[in-house]
């Protein structure tokens, strides 16, 4: 189970792991600093400082979870800004990086595109590229946010880590197909 959660904060991404996530996805990761902060509140000891209360963790992957953990538990910085952008190649040569997931809205709000994809405009492009190319040469996979209709295009340009659908528009969906389903079957 991946979860993004709210910040770069070790008590939520501990709590998030002791709920028995696998993988954290860590808004606005900017440096190094910040990727390796990130990394080490996912980590227990002596490699992190995670507290150890894997609770839930512990019932669903064995008692031996806080030995194991560090053998499948991810860290997952996003890459959403300028700065970010601009300190790729450090972010991922932080150890424990092997996954970034890319916020294209929130990227393109700092390259001064507005909200939304932007794809097709330069800058935009541009810095998919420069993602792509250095997860690549760090040996990380890029991830990315994006839908159904998105996904292909995103595969496409070297993305490995791609989002189909959001959960809330997903049950959205489902719900509005079972509503609906109910009604002509009333009528």
């Amino acid at each position: 189970m991946i979860v993004r959660v709210s910040g770069n904060e070790p008590a939520t991404i501990g709590w998030c792991l002791d709920a028995g996530a696998t993988a954290v996805i860590i808004p606005l990761v900017n440096s190094a600093d910040e990727a390796d902060a990130a990394v080490r509140a996912c980590q227990y000891p002596p490699s992190g400082h995670r507290s150890t209360g894997p609770t839930r963790s512990a019932l669903v992957y064995g008692k031996d979870y806080v030995a194991t953990a560090a053998s499948f538990v991810q860290c997952i910085p996003m890459i959403e800004t300028p700065s970010a952008l601009n300190s790729i190649d450090e972010i991922l040569a932080v150890p424990g990086v092997d996954v970034i997931y890319v916020g294209p809205s929130d990227l393109s709000m700092g390259l001064g595109l507005g909200p939304g994809n932007h794809d097709g405009e330069p800058n935009f492009d541009e810095a998919l590229a420069r993602i792509v190319d250095a997860c690549k040469r760090h040996g990380v996979v890029p991830g990315i946010h994006a839908d159904a209709s998105l996904a292909p295009r995103r595969l496409d340009q070297g993305f490995e880590m791609v989002t189909v659908a959001e959960d809330l528009r997903a049950m959205q969906a489902s719900l509005a197909s079972d509503l609906d389903a109910v009604r002509r079957a009333r009528d």
